[in-house]
C-alpha cells in the first residue's frame, strides 16, 4: 500500500526504501519486502538496538555529545543518539548515555549515511514532544502500534504465551 500510495502521489517509484527493524531480517521475510517493492527501488533492511554494556566518557561533567558515531566497519556502527547538545547547553538525562547499535543487515548502503538518518530519526518526537528520547521515531511508533493492537480485544483468538510478552 505504501508503494502504490507513493507512485501515486509522484508518478514513480521511490528510488530506495529503508526498513528499520529490531532484529534481523530473515530470507522468507526478506523476499516478501523484494516482491512487495519491486525492482526499481533499492531495499535496505537496517536493524537497530539498545548497547546497554558499552559505555563513552569524555574528560569534564559533560557526557558524550549527542550524534558522536562509532563506524565499526560498512555495515555496523555505534550511535549515541542521546547525551550533551551543545545549542541547548544540557543533557536531558540522568545517567551515561548508552548509544544504538546500527547494522545494515540486508541490501546495500553507505553506513555513514544511514547513522546521519537514524540520528535525525531520533531528534524530535513531536507525538510526544521529547527531544533525543534514543531510539528512532520508526521504531517508537511501532512500538505504540503494537501496544494499541495486543491492547484490543480479538474474538475466538487464544491469548499468546506468556513468554511472548517478556
Amino acid at each position: 500500500m505504501v508503494i502504490r500510495s507513493y507512485k501515486n502521489k509522484f508518478n514513480d517509484a521511490p528510488a530506495e526504501l529503508f526498513i528499520h527493524g529490531r532484529v534481523r531480517f530473515g530470507d522468507e521475510e526478506w523476499s516478501g519486502f523484494r516482491a512487495a517493492v519491486g525492482s526499481e527501488t533499492k531495499l535496505v533492511g537496517v536493524r537497530i538496538r539498545e548497547e546497554k554494556n558499552l559505555k563513552l566518557y569524555r574528560k569534564g561533567q559533560n557526557p558524550v555529545l549527542r550524534g558522536t558515531a562509532h563506524i565499526r566497519g560498512k555495515r555496523s556502527a555505534h550511535l549515541w543518539s542521546r547525551g550533551w547538545t551543545p545549542r541547548l547547553q544540557t543533557y536531558p538525562g540522568r545517567e551515561v548515555p548508552n548509544p544504538i547499535v546500527i547494522e545494515i543487515s540486508k541490501g546495500e548502503a553507505l553506513i555513514e549515511i544511514v547513522v546521519q538518518d537514524i540520528l535525525a530519526l531520533t531528534k524530535l518526537n513531536y507525538n510526544a514532544c521529547i527531544f533525543g528520547d534514543g531510539m528512532p521515531i520508526t521504531l517508537k511508533f511501532a512500538d505504540a502500534i503494537g501496544e494499541i493492537l495486543t491492547a484490543a480485544p480479538l474474538k475466538d483468538v487464544p491469548p499468546l504465551p506468556f513468554s511472548n510478552y517478556i
